[in-house]
């Protein structure tokens, strides 16, 4: 009996946060005889391990053959944003239910995209249901070390400028390690109405009036939602001044907030006075895209403690938490 033919030259196509199409060439000799792909995936990092590269052991996933290119969704659990590695084979069942199979094809590599807006539009409707009441404020503010006001007014000419967002919150949020932008806060205390005397980020804090930052030339983009093992969750919202290269970006990928009425942070207009309001019951992280003069507010040492335990840098999202993850991965 003639081997079966080999898949080569692989093409991934059409490639999700949670799905792919794939395609291949094979000789046609003895295609008539193929009844099943075997397709074997693999997070890149453990190619090496759990490799049945032998022609009689089952691989990962069987799938009657259907015309090429196939859709790959729902027989795993990819993540987004993932490095995987995949081979295939070509395989004829046979009456007592075994399979011949072919040789395995080359191992080729591609990465699983980010959230889309679906998908982050799910993560806000999650974070909706739980974001509790709205408090009003006054101030957007942004807490350093006294060194990064310093280098601030010696190098940038007083303007905090820009800086990639790290990769705290979901895995697939498509703002991690692409957006610029800068890390502001806008929560008070229910007591007191007034910023937190405490920060994990720096005993100095710059404070500016917040129509400086959100305002009708601005627009409000929800980024993502997440926890770090904790009960309280954090939602990250991105203003941008409309029209600027964040503002572009953020209109690309991710969901836009009617600034008047949301869930999590307002601008609303009353006897000609702009006023703000904030979630109460989520801590709210806000980007701005554009460079921001330290001469538009104030630079003041905070009386309250440095909480670091509070410090969200590089935080990995809880993947087992209902609240906040959607179905699609993590």
């Amino acid at each position: 009996m003639e081997e079966l033919p080999v898949p080569h030259n692989i093409k991934i196509s059409n490639i999700t946060c949670d799905s792919f199409k794939i395609s291949w060439e094979m000789d046609s000799k003895s295609k008539d005889r193929i009844t099943h792909y075997f397709i074997d995936l693999n997070k890149k990092e453990n190619k090496n391990s759990n490799k049945f590269k032998h022609k009689d052991v089952p691989t990962k996933l069987v799938a009657k053959a259907v015309p090429l290119p196939m859709t790959v969704r729902g027989h795993w659990f990819l993540s987004p944003r993932t490095e995987y590695t995949v081979a295939v084979q070509t395989a004829s069942k046979q009456v007592d239910g075994d399979y011949v199979v072919s040789e395995w094809s080359e191992i080729i590599e591609f990465c699983t995209a980010d959230y889309s807006k679906v998908h982050l539009t799910q993560l806000l409707e999650k974070a909706d249901v739980i974001a509790g009441r709205m408090l009003k404020f006054s101030v957007f503010y942004r807490n350093q070390h006294k060194e990064y006001f310093d280098y601030v007014r010696e190098h940038h000419g007083n303007a905090m400028q820009p800086s990639v967002k790290d990769n705290s919150g979901s895995h697939g949020s498509p703002i991690s390690g692409k957006l610029e932008g800068i890390f502001f806060s806008c929560s008070t205390e229910f007591n007191t109405g007034k910023p937190p005397q405490d920060s994990p980020y720096g005993r100095y804090r710059f404070e500016i009036a917040a129509e400086k930052l959100f305002n009708p030339n601005t627009n409000l983009y929800f980024g993502d939602f997440y926890c770090m093992y904790t009960a309280y969750h954090y939602v990250i919202l991105v203003i941008a001044p409309v029209g600027s290269p964040g503002d572009e970006f953020c209109k690309q990928r991710l969901p836009q907030l009617n600034s008047k009425d949301n869930k999590f942070l307002t601008c609303t207009e009353e006897d000609g006075v702009l006023v703000y309001h904030h979630a109460q019951d989520v801590i709210l992280e806000v980007i701005y895209t554009d460079p921001v003069a330290l001469s538009l507010g104030t630079v003041a040492e905070i009386t309250g403690h440095q909480l670091m335990s509070l410090s969200t840098a590089n935080a990995k999202k809880d993947p087992s938490c209902k609240t906040c993850n959607i179905s699609v991965g993590r």
